[in-house]
């Protein structure tokens, strides 16, 4: 198994969004649901997170801005039988943030929950269907792939050989 995929430019972090944005949702999960999927994304300020949201709302054809949602917690998207909620708990100086928030509806079947920095929510959040960690080792970046259910299994391997299938250029 891929141990970290590289992620020489932004067109490559973009990339692995869109790849996690159309095989992630086309997957068949074990129950009758195709969503209610969790997804975090860890790094330092500036790896590529949001830039990787991006890409994958791009794959599911949103064309508006894609902002991070540093000041306002939450960025909601809603397509025909999804809820996309963008989290960034950057900000919280207190897991007990995430609580007195209201966000724990959010997390439900008809959803697709992205977590930036839910280390900052620690102890309060299950544990997602995948979690990445993008990270930045001198001017290069890469992810790595933790999958913590056969979701996030299936969703990791196909958007993976759908990545690495891509031609390079």
């Amino acid at each position: 198994m891929l141990s970290a995929l590289p992620l020489a430019t932004e067109s490559a972090t973009l990339a692995l969004g869109a790849a996690l944005g159309r095989h992630g949702l086309s997957l068949e999960a074990a129950s009758a649901d195709l969503c209610g999927r969790v997804l975090w994304l860890s790094g330092d300020l500036g790896a590529g997170k949001t830039t990787l949201v991006r890409g994958l709302l791009r794959s599911l054809g949103f064309v508006g801005r894609v902002k991070s949602p540093s000041y306002a917690l939450l960025e909601p998207y809603n397509f025909s039988q999804l809820n996309l909620y963008h989290f960034d708990f950057y900000r919280f100086k207190d897991p007990e943030e995430w609580v007195s928030a209201g966000f724990r509806e959010h997390f439900n079947p008809a959803s697709l929950c992205i977590v930036e920095w839910p280390e900052k929510a620690a102890g309060l959040l299950t544990l997602p269907d995948l979690h990445l960690h993008l990270e930045m080792q001198d001017d290069r970046r890469s992810a790595r792939f933790i999958a913590h259910t056969a979701t996030g299994r299936a969703w990791r391997d196909a958007s993976l050989a759908a990545l690495l299938s891509l031609p390079s250029g």
